[in-house]
């Protein structure tokens, strides 16, 4: 039976290509589309878990590059059965679980996901006190560039990233600009040249990511989180929570996934775990080829995420 899927599947794929049609058909069980968001993190657990589906399970895996809100969309439209790894997104979890119920939630992916803002180590070396965030404005004349006129600069990455800071710099009164950098790259490119050179850099920034483990920036301590300081994004002055990353699929995908499905349900590792794949990407493997070299030496390891 799962021979004759497999096999529709494939023809439906043809006629698609074929016509010219962008949206893709419904999972059948023979295929599935994994969003791929643009950092490493996330990219490390989408390599492995895709690899994984086509070595062990023979399914053809798709890899479609989204933004975090496109990739939500994606649920509903049918060109996205799997989103790896969800940095809270409540709206969305409202918009498309709660009321439209075309999404689900598959379950925690393991990362403990950490948000915040941080300076290269250097600079909390030099000045102890500028980890306080009530310190910042003594500070900003140091972080001010020509895209941030008379204010410091906060350096954010994409504009779609989960992200409070145009809100906690405004009621915070603090006397800085955020800056959009665009990317992970650029972010991380911003860090690495600030470290080597010395520069003043202030950021936003997060955990797990690979760049811990090549150089040291320090955490900002901004007023501490909790639970409803941040529901309303206008009135946001708190820091971030802690996120305990889960994995959203289209509720087609759940139904008809199979042992797919089960898989992505299954699927569960650590911030050090992803931090290894992710810096063997950086390090001039490809994503397979680093998530390759991670399921050869971790058999251990994901043999427990196999479906029975």
């Amino acid at each position: 039976m799962r021979r004759q899927l497999a096999g529709v599947a494939a023809a439906l794929l043809l006629l698609t290509a074929c016509s010219g049609e962008q949206e893709a058909p419904p999972p059948t069980g023979g295929t599935v589309r994994i969003a791929i968001n643009g950092w490493a993190g996330y990219e490390a657990s989408a390599a492995v878990l895709g690899r994984l589906l086509e070595q062990e399970l023979g399914y053809e895996v798709r890899r479609v590059e989204l933004n975090e809100a496109e990739s939500w969309e994606g649920l509903e439209k049918g060109t996205v059965d799997v989103i790896v790894e969800n940095w809270g997104r409540e709206a969305e979890k409202k918009t498309y679980i709660e009321e439209k119920k075309v999404a689900v939630s598959a379950g925690r992916n393991g990362n403990k996901g950490v948000i915040g803002w941080y300076v290269p180590q250097w600079m909390a070396d030099r000045y102890p006190d500028i980890t306080d965030w009530r310190k910042l404005n003594k500070y900003a004349h140091l972080f001010k560039t020509d895209k941030s006129g008379n204010f410091g600069q906060l350096l954010d990455g994409d504009a779609s990233y989960v992200t409070n800071d145009e809100a906690l710099v405004r009621n915070l009164g603090l006397d800085y600009k955020v800056v959009y950098a665009g990317s992970e790259k650029a972010l991380i490119r911003a860090a690495k040249l600030a470290t080597r050179r010395r520069t003043p850099l202030l950021m936003y920034f997060y955990e797990p990511q690979w760049l811990f483990t090549q150089i040291k920036l320090a955490k900002i301590n901004l007023p501490p989180y909790a639970i409803g300081c941040d529901a309303d994004a206008a009135k946001v002055a708190c820091d971030y929570p802690p996120y305990l990353l889960d994995k959203i699929v289209s509720r087609r995908f759940a139904d008809t996934g199979g042992r797919a499905y089960e898989l992505v349900r299954n699927f569960t590792w650590t911030n050090d775990q992803q931090n290894a794949v992710a810096d063997d990407m950086t390090g001039g493997l490809s994503a397979d080829q680093a998530a390759r070299k991670w399921i050869e030496a971790n058999k251990i390891v994901w043999k427990d995420w196999m479906p029975a």
